[in-house]
């Protein structure tokens, strides 16, 4: 029996998503649950499972293609009787994908994501492979094939003359993935509505790392897992946040929203780039187990295995630009938040304490908070709350 798979809903506001890469081709037997494709939205990217075992007789969009919520994607066969599909209109022999003698101005391709892509990293030139996806428009497969029928980069034609440099020989065109635009929006949404300033402070590490080198072992071996400097700041933050609540607030209009549970933002890199997940009741998780959710949600960015709930409802924002050398930045709000923390990288610099230059290993903090509803008294109030608890761990554990 046939069955069609469709996009399923992920979202009150996600109307269209991206074909990013099919799991599956046409002949394939897939179990129920088991992924066929990964999608882009404007959330995230994920995993479609299939709705039922059988085989997979047909694709009815390209890797590369926008597509609706609903629309069918897929066919598949229920009785598990494999066919052998293609994976969209296939080309007549005789016009198979290739290069052509004449190729067409290379701005008018009709080209997806994934093709365009494949073909950069193939040399092979867009504008002389002959789509067979709808409208004409080039699929990987069609590089793919292009590139085994030994089709390489077109090379220009025999002039009397040098041939002019040609910009867009030089600059390769893609469109923004969705994740990407919200990202882009987002952040202009933030500067334009906010009336953000940034306040900064530095931290003595000494502290923290000797606790580290003392109980790293013994640590690791009961929880399996580092400590690291994340769960430290976590748990200053929330002291911070506990007695300035504005800057675990939130404008709703008119209003002023007092939240009083705290869902922290963890920026971290993933192969999309930089996302926002949710560490959710952070101020009921020992040390571990802050450790414990943190690894797993950069290990699912990583792994483009976010979902959308775990974007859901963070209070404040906390992002580690350290991990990748910077020194000082300005950190952007994470709209409707009114607060994000900015670590930095550590570095021993000459300090003095008790009259005496020493050496001590230093961190820049940022934090950029919105002045409608924070003024710079509490701003500067909360980050040395979080100074003094990251200096000094006992008081986390006192709560004082």
């Amino acid at each position: 029996m046939a069955l069609p798979v469709t996009i399923p809903k992920i979202g009150e506001s996600v109307a269209t998503v991206f074909i990013n890469k099919w799991l599956k081709k046409p002949g394939d037997h897939v179990e129920v649950g088991e992924n066929l494709l990964e999608i882009d939205s404007d959330k995230a990217s994920m995993e479609v499972p299939s709705p039922a075992s059988g085989t997979v007789t047909e694709l009815l969009a390209a890797e590369g293609d926008e597509v609706e919520v609903g629309a069918v994607v897929a066919q598949l066969d229920e009785n598990g009787v494999a066919a052998a599909a293609p994976a969209e209109a296939p080309a007549a022999a005789d016009e198979a994908p290739a290069l052509t003698e004449a190729p067409a101005a290379k701005g008018d391709v009709k080209a997806g994501p994934a093709a365009r892509a494949e073909a950069s990293e193939q040399g092979v030139d867009l504008s002389g492979v002959k789509g067979s996806g709808k409208g004409g428009r080039v699929t990987r497969a069609d590089v793919s094939k292009a590139v085994a029928q030994g089709g390489q980069r077109a090379e220009p034609p025999p002039a009397a003359k040098a041939p002019a440099v040609d910009d867009t020989e030089r600059v390769t065109r893609v469109k923004m993935s969705p994740l990407r635009r919200t990202v882009a929006r987002r952040l202009v949404q933030a500067q334009q509505e906010a009336a953000m300033l940034t306040t900064f402070n530095e931290v003595d590490m000494s502290a923290i790392m000797a606790v580290r080198k003392r109980y790293q072992d013994r640590f690791v071996a009961r929880h399996g897992i580092k400590l690291g400097f994340m769960s430290f700041f976590v748990k200053g933050v929330i002291e911070g946040l506990k007695a300035f609540p504005a800057v675990n607030a939130e404008i709703d209009g008119n209003d002023v929203l007092y939240k009083r549970y705290y869902n922290l933002g963890v920026a971290v890199s993933g192969p999309k780039g930089l996302v926002v997940p949710v560490l959710r009741d952070a101020d009921r998780l020992s040390f571990a187990e802050t450790e414990q959710g943190i690894a797993e949600l950069a290990t699912r960015a990583r792994d483009n295995k976010l979902r959308l709930e775990d974007f859901d409802d963070g209070t404040f924002t906390i992002s580690n630009g350290g991990v990748f050398g910077s020194m000082m930045s300005t950190p952007i709000l994470n709209p409707p938040q009114v607060g994000i923390l900015g670590m930095h990288n550590i570095v021993e610099r000459a300090v003095v304490r008790d009259g005496q230059i020493v050496i001590a290993p230093m961190m820049y903090l940022a934090l950029s908070y919105d002045h409608r509803i924070i003024d710079g008294r509490e701003a500067v109030s909360f980050l040395v709350r979080v100074k003094e608890c990251v200096e000094d761990p006992e008081r986390l554990l006192l709560e004082v």
